[in-house]
């Protein structure tokens, strides 16, 4: 009888171990949803910086050479960027939707778009960005 006692005071009920289980649970079904949207909205933004830092690139480059890039290598080759630009969303450097320069202009690149399918967070499609 003395040793059950024992072990009664330094362990834990299994209904003891259920309730802080659930709180835990609880907890975590409120902070895995903000956890997730943060993770989505820095994507974006760092899809956004990485798209404006391209099409400056861009413009950079038709200012010094009166015609714009026929790859997105030519900009890393001239060292207007240092690698190619990233789409966190696609999570690949490749899958980018390149525009054709208006009129007739040298050059086959004169914007560019990500190539990722559906929505930010904001509803606008990630191809009009």
């Amino acid at each position: 009888m003395l040793r059950f006692k024992r072990w009664r005071i330094n362990g834990f009920t299994l209904i003891e171990l259920i309730i802080v289980m659930a709180i835990v649970s609880l907890l975590l079904t409120l902070a895995a949803p903000r956890y997730f949207r943060s993770i989505e909205r820095s994507k974006e933004t760092v899809l956004k910086a990485n798209l404006a830092a391209t099409r400056d690139a861009l413009d950079k480059y038709y200012s010094d050479t009166g015609k714009f890039p026929d790859q997105l290598g030519d900009l890393v080759e001239r060292k207007y960027l240092r690698t190619l630009p990233w789409d966190p969303v696609l999570e690949s450097s490749n899958g980018w939707t390149f525009i054709a320069p208006p009129g007739g202009q040298a050059g086959a690149i004169y914007n560019l778009f990500s190539g990722a399918r559906g929505n930010s967070l904001d509803g606008v499609p990630y191809a009009q960005w």
